[in-house]
């Protein structure tokens, strides 16, 4: 057995929003391929959870995605 890895992992290219439910600390990353699929996502998990767009992952770096709020 050796030590765990301290080096936070790369995310992988594509788009990120991050859902908690409502009033909690905790949330999870979602990642989709498309903005389309990030839209329905987002409007998916609006009906009853706390959505945050994170921005698109590129080659490790986050950039905003115009247009989406």
């Amino acid at each position: 057995m050796g030590r765990p890895s301290t080096k936070p992992k790369d995310l992988r290219d594509g788009f990120y929003i991050e859902v908690r439910n409502k009033n909690q600390r905790t949330a999870i990353k979602i990642r989709r391929d498309t903005k389309e699929q990030l839209i329905h996502a987002i409007e998916e998990y609006r009906k009853n959870k706390e959505v945050t767009v994170l921005g698109q992952s590129k080659k490790g770096k986050m950039v905003e995605i115009p247009g989406v709020s």
